[in-house]
């Protein structure tokens, strides 16, 4: 069931994506399908009666094994997150750019102006 919020909002964005003309809509529909796949990581590596993945001396390897929560899916939803933040800041900048150059933000309009 929870699955399905990331599902979502990876669908809103797509559907953001194809349907919007706006660049500046682009963006922020890429910014919202990005944090349905970070929901979907994080869901993936998610156990309801998990613990830390820190084994304590005298602790049984295989009841540590299946009650630790995968810590992967958690780095890499980190380093996604930290990846796009630049890749965002370098959108709208290119966004930004655009304006100046053609005086909208309208990707026909744009196509229209550059000839």
């Amino acid at each position: 069931m929870i699955y399905s919020l990331g599902l979502l909002l990876i669908g809103v964005g797509l559907y953001g994506v194809i349907v919007s003309r706006n660049t500046l809509k682009i963006v922020v529909s890429l910014v919202i399908m990005e944090h349905g796949v970070h929901l979907l990581l994080i869901l993936i590596g998610y156990r309801s009666d998990g613990m830390p993945p820190i084994q304590e001396p005298g602790m049984l390897a295989s009841v540590f094994a299946s009650q630790a929560v995968d810590p992967l899916p958690q780095a890499l939803v980190l380093t996604s997150i930290v990846i796009g933040l630049g890749v965002l800041a370098f959108l709208v900048g290119l966004c930004v750019k655009l304006y100046e150059r053609y005086g909208t933000f309208d990707v026909t309009e744009i196509r229209r102006l550059r000839g």
